[in-house]
């Protein structure tokens, strides 16, 4: 491998993609969207988590006033929408628009849930317990304090969010671009150069895992600004996984891209491998409980792998020793990809 050459090949990668202003832009003003939305989205502690319905309530009714149980009312993580008509909030209920329908009126209250509907089924249970004395309680359950460090959900969430984002500008950056230069005859005029196929797709790796990381420092220093990440490992190490996930994303685009002239085909295969990423490598949600073949097939995905060592160091402060079988995990996939795709890469077909 001739350095001079990649590196030759790198430069030109990043010049073309500064001299694209749309592209550029877009990808630099991409980082300040997110972090927007999730000061939008997460930016208060106490957002609602389930929707209750009131009828027959007038839109600019007190809270205090609704002849509801007192319990239920001061409860947290409610939002009260009031509704002047019985058919309007059955519609919105029956559309899964809120989670219960609750009559205002004095005992007995009369309420309505959908059956299909989880969050119907918990808020049923908020509001049947919310009627019961406190004494019953008390006499029957034991509160205990959680004595472990407590980690908030954006602490938790935050990576994975991150950790798609970098899925899809590898896999959708990598892949599309050198379809793109094969299908327009690019690759065809590289084909009479020094440059070998190995050196090419590891200038175009390195190129895309560079703009991965810029995107991701402002991210994450935007998002550390609005919401005070609580970190119990060093960011550095998490810094250090996160290049090794680009580098094995984006080493999975290269091999998708190393054939093939047609968009419509490398989009479909990119869907194919990043929609099973999504939601099997806890991005959203924990796979705790779920059956052990479908924890066995996550296992084997580069964004599990990455996600669990960056939340193993954030959120419980493991080190770069501790989580090396998910670097050397995300090393082998890293390898056998670019070692295929240059392989597979064809310049012209």
């Amino acid at each position: 491998m001739n350095f001079k050459r990649m590196w030759a090949v790198l430069v030109s990668r990043n010049y073309e993609f500064l001299r694209d202003r749309a592209a550029f832009g877009w990808n630099f003003l991409f980082p300040f969207l997110i972090v927007a939305g999730f000061a939008l989205v997460f930016g208060n502690d106490n957002r609602a988590q389930f929707k209750v319905g009131v009828f027959p309530v007038a839109p600019e009714t007190a809270v205090e006033s609704l002849e509801l149980p007192d319990r239920f009312k001061e409860t947290l993580y409610l939002d009260l929408i009031y509704f002047d008509s019985f058919d309007q909030a059955l519609d919105r209920l029956s559309h899964h628009k809120i989670d219960i329908l609750i009559k205002n009126s004095p005992r007995p209250w009369q309420y309505w849930i959908s059956d299909t509907s989880p969050k119907g089924y918990v808020a049923e249970k908020i509001f049947r317990e919310s009627t019961v004395p406190l004494e019953v309680f008390d006499e029957l359950l034991r509160k205990e304090a959680i004595t472990t460090v407590q980690i908030r959900y954006i602490d938790w969430l935050f990576p994975g969010i991150l950790g798609m984002n970098m899925m899809f500008s590898a896999l959708y950056g990598v892949g599309f671009v050198i379809v793109r230069y094969r299908k327009n005859g690019v690759l065809k005029r590289l084909k009479a150069t020094p440059v070998t196929a190995l050196e090419y797709l590891t200038a175009q790796m390195l190129s895309r895992v560079f703009l991965i990381m810029f995107t991701i420092v402002i991210v994450w220093f935007g998002c550390d600004l609005t919401f005070d990440f609580h970190t119990q490992g060093s960011v550095f190490d998490a810094a250090v996984v996160f290049t090794m996930g680009a580098i094995a994303l984006s080493s999975m685009g290269l091999l998708i891209a190393s054939r093939g002239t047609s968009e419509e085909f490398a989009n479909g295969v990119i869907n194919f491998i990043s929609w099973p990423m999504m939601f099997l490598s806890e991005v959203w949600f924990s796979l705790e409980g779920a059956p052990g073949w479908i924890k066995t097939i996550a296992g084997f995905l580069p964004l599990t792998r990455m996600l669990s060592a960056i939340r193993d160091i954030l959120n419980d402060g493991a080190t770069l020793a501790q989580v090396g079988p998910d670097l050397m995990f995300l090393g082998v996939v890293s390898l056998a990809c670019i070692l295929a795709a240059s392989w597979l890469f064809s310049w012209t077909k």
